[in-house]
């Protein structure tokens, strides 16, 4: 293991808890590169995220591919929630919940009434990212 993973371990754990696939890690030019893939373009957003707030823009380099852009992402309905607050959450906007319930047809008969531990598909269109 490189220094620079060594010093980044955090973050790349962070990235395969997330379900990104590192499949190449290197050191290049001082920088770390870390090349990978994953799902959804909500688990891209969620690692830049944590890059960023670990400081490491001028240490890192990644390129994440993702599989399926069909929708943003899964998200599995938490105890408490509602469908405006994983709007806002994860789309920047409370009053997008309508269209998290109307891709979610089969899931959410009433956008009011929701289930905890329900996995729902958050748009691609809807997303902010």
């Amino acid at each position: 293991m490189s220094e620079m993973e060594s010093k980044h371990s955090d973050l790349i754990s962070k990235g395969r808890e997330l379900g990104i696939d590192f499949g190449d890690i290197t050191e290049q030019n001082g920088k770390l590169q870390l090349n990978g893939t994953t799902t959804f373009q909500m688990q891209k957003d969620a690692f830049w995220d944590a890059l960023k707030a670990e400081g490491a823009e001028s240490e890192v380099d990644a390129d994440i591919k993702v599989e399926n852009t069909d929708y943003y992402g899964d998200y599995t309905i938490q105890k408490g929630d509602t469908l405006s607050k994983i709007a806002q959450r994860y789309l920047g906007d409370a009053n997008k919940y309508r269209m998290i319930a109307e891709a979610n047809p089969d899931t959410i008969s009433d956008p009011d009434k929701i289930n905890a531990g329900a996995t729902i598909r958050l748009p691609m269109a809807a997303a902010l990212h």
